[in-house]
């Protein structure tokens, strides 16, 4: 059984850091893609990082700033967020599909997390 949990959302000031991390469970990171998305109030949902075992993808918002990866002995599929800014804040979610990691789109059969919120002040 597939299941994703969220965990080290917060509050930071602008150009701070947070760490995010996906615990995972019944998912094999040589079969699956994870992924972080985010959504902020009214806004869509959007792709923010992928990773399929040594393949990283970013959108081109957060490139440069923020890191996703995986540890496999632990489970846990982490995205370090640097230099944070307003713009960043917003529910972020873990999800994990079998098939196409490099659009930032979630595959149709994806499993999710419940989010971890994160705020940043100007």
């Amino acid at each position: 059984q597939e299941r994703l949990v969220e965990s080290g959302g917060g509050s930071v000031q602008s150009g701070g850091s947070l760490t995010l991390s996906c615990a995972t469970s019944g998912v094999p990171y040589s079969l699956y893609c994870v992924g972080w998305f985010r959504q902020a109030p009214g806004k869509g949902r959007e792709g923010v990082a992928n990773s399929y075992i040594l393949r990283t993808y970013y959108a081109d918002s957060v490139k440069g700033r923020f890191t996703i990866s995986q540890n496999g002995t632990k489970n846990i599929v982490q995205l370090q967020m640097n230099n944070l800014n307003p713009e960043d804040t917003a529910m972020y979610y873990c999800a994990a599909w079998r098939g196409n990691c490099a659009a930032l789109v979630p595959g149709p059969n994806a499993f999710w997390g419940r989010g971890t919120q994160v705020t940043v002040s100007s």
